[in-house]
């Protein structure tokens, strides 16, 4: 199992190299650029190519991208072209608020996927009439879409919940909880639904297995079988798919912090891509790749701890 994981690690340093460059290359092919967002529509090009010079937006990508990279390695992203603000600081800012959406999202959805996938496995044909409707509302209802009428009912009209903003959790536990409850609502449908298929299918195939049969004829509790065997070998499919449907997130969060105003990496990489900030943006694109990084490792672990196998074998 551990080389497994420094495996994993080894493999995350090319996709970290991957991202930034690409990240470098499509902004340079990006009609405008930071100099005309400063100086705004009306400023010469003598002006927009002194103010180009100035901030070495007029050397070569490729030079662009490797003072980056010296700079990137000894842990400085450097400053916004706009602010002068050090990348650090902005995506300290804005990291907890996609955090507190992801972590959250993938606690709810798990809370209510994996109890409802069982159930419907064991009730086969009501049960799965019950996860097929909530896949058909979790998969059809457009995050953006949902968001907006959760954030109409329980802010506008029953007032439980704040219809924006974000409050950290140093600051307050019930405010953080109840700032980030809709957005987290918002993304985790989705995530339920998926889950809930997932474990339904991995119980039905492994409730028909020989040794499911052996252990309830010898007895065995229901509650046992279920719960300690059965569930346990289901449950491989569902972290995999666990691990895409934290990548998915890392979109679904972009757009939820647009519809409930929160400051967080991806309304901030939006941000910066429209003002063609790139220190910004690289920076966003990096924090993102390591979250997926992360996810992926966290899968790896989940996996290995459901099935002893893989320990043994890696």
């Amino acid at each position: 199992m551990t080389r497994t994981l420094l495996r994993r690690l080894a493999l995350s340093i090319p996709l970290l190299f991957v991202v930034t460059i690409l990240t470098f290359v499509v902004t340079g092919l990006t009609p405008g650029g930071a100099a005309e967002t400063i100086l705004g529509t009306s400023a010469t090009s003598a002006k927009i190519a002194a103010l180009n010079q100035q901030l070495g937006l007029n050397q070569p990508v490729y030079l662009q991208y490797g003072h980056w990279l010296e700079h990137a390695v000894h842990g400085n992203l450097g400053t916004s072209v706009l602010t002068g603000e050090s990348v650090t600081t902005i995506l300290g800012h804005a990291l907890p608020v996609t955090l507190s959406l992801i972590v959250g999202a993938v606690i709810v959805a798990v809370v209510i996927g994996i109890p409802l996938g069982v159930f419907s496995a064991r009730r086969a044909r009501s049960g799965g009439q019950v996860v097929d409707a909530v896949s058909l509302v979790g998969f059809a209802l457009p995050n953006f879409f949902l968001g907006l009428m959760l954030g109409y009912v329980f802010s506008n009209v029953l007032n439980w919940f704040p219809a924006s903003g974000f409050t950290p959790l140093t600051q307050s536990f019930t405010g953080w909880l109840s700032s980030i409850a809709l957005p987290v609502v918002t993304i985790a449908l989705p995530g339920a639904a998926m889950i809930a298929r997932q474990t339904r299918q991995g119980m039905l195939d492994v409730l028909g297995r020989d040794y499911i049969r052996s252990l309830r004829a010898r007895g065995l509790p229901e509650r046992s079988v279920i719960y300690k065997h059965a569930l346990r070998n289901a449950l491989g499919n569902v972290v995999t798919q666990l691990g895409i449907y934290i990548v998915g997130l890392l979109l679904a969060t972009t757009l939820v912090e647009n519809v409930f105003a929160m400051q967080g990496v991806g309304t901030v990489a939006v941000s910066a891509t429209s003002e063609h900030d790139l220190p910004v943006l690289e920076g966003a694109a990096l924090y993102f790749t390591v979250v997926v990084v992360i996810a992926f490792v966290l899968v790896d672990l989940a996996r290995a701890w459901l099935n002893p196998k893989l320990r043994r074998s890696h």
